[in-house]
């Protein structure tokens, strides 16, 4: 083999997936967790129904479709995160107040303890099944589209729906948990299918995952807006009434199924730019049958080859982009894959490789913990600053600012988490994340009114970017290739360890004496300590990579300056 052979090959194999690579080639995202047992490392899927190209579907109707898709998922993906803002209506319409001892019913506690555990387990499960839930619905999606996932999700959520209002309106009839299972696994099943629709406009597609993301975090607010019209109605409108008047949504949701959303999902961007490839290829306007017919009627027959050929070309390059903005959209993908230090880190191996790591088992840790955290400061946080302050007046106020900030928020850090997942290397991003958690751990165990509305303002921006942030880490590390099972793994085991939630809750109220701040003491502690070690543990492989990478390039670079140095002798010589 010639020096300029084994360069060839070694710029090849740069090009290809493997172990320990630091390069990867681009790859769409599969959310199937149960593929094949014999399945190759690169698994080809073939849906059911075909992607279709975005531009043999109108431009207004594309429009229209993402706009429902946003509506969707701002109406169905995630209400049962609004939690905080129901509690209150559960309260006062005496759901689980059979459990209160006579003796505080005669104190005339305004919620007592085995209600409140029982209401906290009640949104406890409702974020378990969330998490849960994305494994089985991810493969779903890849296997029978997004239209199927969304008849699921209405089913869901009308089965939901109906068990949250009969349980309302039957005494005797307990259907609060199961009702709330369905709402949140009807969410799941209407927001994973939703970031396909970023296709319909690959050129602002991350735009349209981002206003996507910021639809899931402003659904917490359904509840709260059911909340301030029960208020208003001085609890004439009775949530009965609400969860009938909801199954309009998920009627909405089904209907336009069948009028306004396509029946499979569009093409990626890898997958048209290879249509854009075969159609800038010239010999496609020849064919082998052009022998069988005359000079004119070859000529005719090439020339509308050609023209369609060139029609094809124009709409693909209106739609991604011509060869200059390939060459820019590569740019700044190269760009933000150098700036993370640790792109490519575990891409080429298998799952269960991947999982085995301290990558993964880390970056779980930390998660499981977070997500702990969030979801017991959303079920509690009333009960928290009633303790914390003495003031049940304020307790009610900073429930109101919250149930408030937790949409608001969402939508409002999305250009903020767009920036910084762009600008800034993953142990920076993680790093953030670490001093954002460390923070909130301790201005929430301030009993200052100051402190509980500066908790409020950092979880809000916290929980939004968190989630952002643990993706984007998943994709830069461990590949599209295994993204479903990886982070639907993630997912999974956190949304389980929910279930830990009423433990904590009865530790807080028989350990502690309903303080919280020792809880909220313990997790903090521990989310700095897994924080600090993933942190550094990225850091120092980051260095290990960049080092890796360099001396691969300085490998590559010699090589090519032999060949050259080879070319230039063979010709002098030939001379």
């Amino acid at each position: 083999m010639s020096l300029i052979q084994r360069v060839s090959t070694i710029e090849q194999t740069d090009r290809e997936p493997a172990y320990g690579s630091v390069k990867s080639i681009r790859r769409v995202i599969s959310y199937d967790a149960f593929p094949p047992r014999d399945e190759p490392l690169e698994p080809v899927h073939v849906p059911i129904v075909p992607g279709v190209p975005a531009y043999k579907v109108s431009t207004s109707k594309r429009f229209a479709q993402v706009c429902f898709t946003v509506l969707a998922c701002w109406l169905a993906s995630g209400i049962v995160f609004g939690f905080a803002a129901l509690k209150p209506v559960l309260v006062t319409v005496g759901v689980y107040r059979e459990l209160c001892s006579s003796k505080e019913l005669q104190a005339g506690v305004e919620v007592c303890y085995q209600q409140d555990l029982r209401l906290n387990f009640f949104f406890a499960i409702a974020s378990t099944t969330c998490n849960v839930s994305a494994l089985a619905v991810g493969t779903i999606l890849d296997r029978y589209g997004p239209r199927i996932c969304a008849l699921l999700g209405c089913a869901s959520l009308s089965a939901g729906a109906i068990l949250m209002a009969c349980a309302f309106r039957l005494p005797d009839f307990d259907g609060f948990v199961m009702g709330n299972v369905f709402l949140a696994l009807g969410g799941t099943f209407i927001f994973l299918p939703s970031f396909q629709i970023a296709n319909a406009f690959p050129k602002y597609s991350g735009s349209i995952v981002a206003t996507v993301t910021g639809a899931f975090d402003a659904s917490a607010a359904v509840f709260l807006f059911y909340r301030i019209a029960f208020e208003s109605s001085e609890g004439a409108f009775t949530p009965d009434k609400f969860f009938f008047a909801y199954l309009a949504v998920p009627a909405l949701i089904f209907v336009a199924q069948f009028t306004v959303m396509s029946h499979g999902n569009y093409k990626s961007i890898p997958e048209l730019e290879h249509k854009q490839e075969e159609a800038r290829d010239v010999t496609k306007d020849v064919h082998s049958s052009d022998d069988e017919l005359d000079d004119q009627e070859v000529r005719r027959m090439r020339g509308r080859r050609r023209e369609h050929r060139e029609s094809k070309l124009a709409e693909l390059d209106k739609l991604i982009g011509d060869r200059r903005e390939k060459a820019q959209r590569d740019q700044q993908e190269a760009e933000r894959h150098a700036i993370s230090g640790v792109w490519g880190a575990l891409h080429g191996k298998s799952a269960s490789e991947q999982m085995l790591t301290p990558w993964f088992i880390l970056l779980t840790l930390l998660t499981v913990l977070q997500m702990l955290r969030m979801n017991y400061f959303i079920a509690t946080i009333r009960a928290q600053y009633e303790y914390m302050t003495g003031s049940e007046h304020f307790a009610r106020q900073i429930n109101a600012f919250f149930d408030v900030m937790l949409p608001v928020g969402g939508v409002a850090a999305t250009p903020a988490i767009g920036y910084l997942l762009d600008s800034v290397s993953t142990a920076a991003l993680l790093g953030i994340l670490v001093a954002l958690t460390t923070a909130i751990g301790i201005v929430g165990s301030l009993p200052f009114a100051w402190a509980a509305y500066v908790n409020v303002v950092l979880f809000c921006l916290l929980r939004p970017l968190y989630y952002s942030a643990m993706s984007d880490y998943a994709t830069k590390v461990f590949g599209f290739q295994t993204f479903g099972r990886v982070y639907g793994m993630i997912i999974a085991l956190s949304g389980l360890m929910n279930l830990f939630q009423p433990a904590i809750d009865a530790a807080t109220h028989d350990v502690f004496h309903d303080n919280p701040i020792p809880i909220n003491a313990i997790l903090t502690s521990l989310g700095f300590l897994f924080g600090v070690m993933l942190v550094l543990y990225v850091i120092v492989q980051g260095r290990r990579i960049r080092a890796l990478q360099a001396e691969q390039d300085e490998t590559a670079s010699l090589l090519v300056s032999i060949a050259e140095d080879e070319s230039e002798y063979e010709y002098s010589t030939f001379r």
